[in-house]
């Protein structure tokens, strides 16, 4: 009893005999642990002993600096209290125990969080590969056309988009001479509806010339309703082949375009891949081997999805074309022929058969009603 100045400053530790703790104790010792230690003491300057296994067993914590150097705090030493130990170590504060060996305390767990994506790095990402990209291409287009590189040529597909750019040259061409004729056709209807409704007013005012002003009244108004007969034929002519040259055709050569994109990719990282393994191979050049077979092969099946494309549509377009000009042609000529030969039931008998309707001449301007 006279020796209770060690433990007027300390917390007592009630142990088991075999020296684990009791649990009815365990927030007391967390709480009188707490209190004891002066403020700002770290874990270093504290010292955990037991005062052997008497019959008191207790496990005695005491804090302040050790009697050894001044100089500078030793490490914890831990007594054979494991007990106190293990409930010390679960305090809720991680122990870290750096590289020379001296405990440091660290205020709430570490958490790793998952690296975020920069939307920045991302797009310049993006414009890293398009322009490494660009360059190949650019450098492949070069080559091909100083003679140094080689190209993949598919001959049958390359003879087809030929003659199909050919094709579609003399169909603009067919437009451009069947829009002249439209419009020289316009005129000349226009012409001669005006000089019949002069021959018509004469025949009115002129006694002496009726029957005269009224035969070519009659006939230059018939001219021009049989003229306005061929001028629907021509302008449905003009707007079917226009169809065909400005959408059909123009889809057919907006794929061609993609698909000699792709050759061009895949003929450029193609050469790439031949210059590297003609190369050495080493550790430093085998992963960018690697790399380069990879992008080689989806440049490959791109290729080939492409010129797959190219062919289906190639073929399709031949079929479109040959029953759409067929037709076209068909009417082209019985128009003219009937226009020119008088006939004018052959010619309306034209318009019927392919579903034209001619537009009365006024129909499109709104009534006064409507302006109203």
């Amino acid at each position: 009893m006279a020796q209770e100045s060690p433990k007027n400053s300390a917390a007592e530790i009630p142990v088991t005999s075999n020296g684990q703790l009791e649990d009815s104790h365990e927030h007391s010792f967390n709480r009188d642990l707490k209190r004891s230690l002066p403020v700002g003491l770290g874990l270093s300057e504290t010292k955990i002993t037991s005062h052997g296994f008497d019959s008191t067993k207790e496990g005695v914590v005491e804090a302040g600096p050790f009697p050894g150097s001044s100089a500078s705090p030793k490490s914890s030493i831990i007594s054979p209290s494991s007990a106190a130990a293990s409930r010390l170590a679960g305090q809720g504060c991680d122990l870290i125990i750096p590289t020379g060996g001296r405990a440091q305390q660290k205020s709430g767990p570490v958490v790793l969080a998952d690296e975020v994506k920069n939307p920045a790095m991302e797009k310049l990402e993006l414009v890293r590969k398009w322009s490494l990209n660009t360059y190949k291409c650019t450098r492949q287009i070069i080559s091909e056309k100083l003679g140094r590189g080689s190209r993949t040529v598919d001959l049958e597909l390359e003879a087809q988009i030929d003659i199909l750019r050919d094709n579609k040259k003399k169909y603009e061409n067919i437009l451009r001479l069947a829009q002249t004729l439209s419009t020289q056709l316009f005129q000349m209807v226009h012409t001669q509806r005006q000089l019949g409704d002069a021959f018509a007013d004469l025949s009115l005012k002129s006694l002496e010339l009726h029957e005269e002003f009224g035969y070519n009244a009659d006939t230059q108004k018939l001219l021009a309703k049989n003229g306005e007969t061929l001028l629907g034929a021509i302008n449905f002519f003009i707007a079917s082949v226009t169809t065909l040259v400005n959408k059909t055709i123009e889809d057919t050569l907006l794929t061609v375009k993609q698909y000699e994109s792709a050759r061009i990719e895949y003929d450029a990282y193609r050469t790439d891949l031949e210059e590297l393994n003609l190369g050495p191979r080493d550790a430093n050049t085998l992963p960018r081997i690697e790399q380069s077979q990879q992008l080689f092969q989806v440049h490959k099946e791109k290729y080939d999805k492409m010129r797959n494309d190219v062919s289906i549509k190639l073929k399709f377009l031949e079929e479109n074309k040959v029953k759409v000009l067929h037709n076209q042609l068909v009417l082209f000529h019985n128009a003219i022929a009937a226009y020119f030969a008088g006939n004018q039931k052959q010619l309306e008998q034209t318009l019927k058969q392919f579903h034209i309707k001619l537009k009365t001449p006024g129909a499109d301007a709104p009534s006064w009603l409507e302006e109203q």
